[in-house]
């Protein structure tokens, strides 16, 4: 009987095999156990602007459109700069501080690279 490794992505010892795959119903991580590990995964995934630039923590932005701010009675206008941006995992994938806004999470599609 073939022994199950652990989940490489949070260490889960509840990993199933389902055809040529092992899943691991904790994390929903799927790999196959006869490819390599990918050595450094807890690297940032890529993140693009809306350009095609590759993003990485510490860029500075631009904000291609006008934007929407639940709450605010202004919208964060285009061509507002963005400085030093921090990358993020979910649906909004850059943290950054907007001047006269605060704390703010965005979408790399509605900006582009300084």
């Amino acid at each position: 009987m073939m022994t199950i490794p652990p989940c490489p992505k949070c260490s889960s010892p509840h990993v199933y095999p389902l055809d040529a795959l092992l899943i691991c119903p904790e994390c929903a991580h799927e790999w196959n156990p006869d490819e390599a590990v990918v050595a450094n995964e807890d690297q940032q995934p890529e993140v693009l602007d809306t350009n095609g630039n590759t993003l990485t923590d510490g860029d500075d932005v631009i904000v291609i459109k006008d934007l929407k701010v639940k709450g605010a009675s202004n919208p964060v206008k285009a061509g507002t700069k963005v400085k030093s941006i921090k990358l993020v995992d979910g649906d909004h994938n850059i943290d950054c501080k907007i001047p006269g806004f605060g704390a703010m999470g965005l979408k790399s599609e509605f900006v582009k690279k300084a």
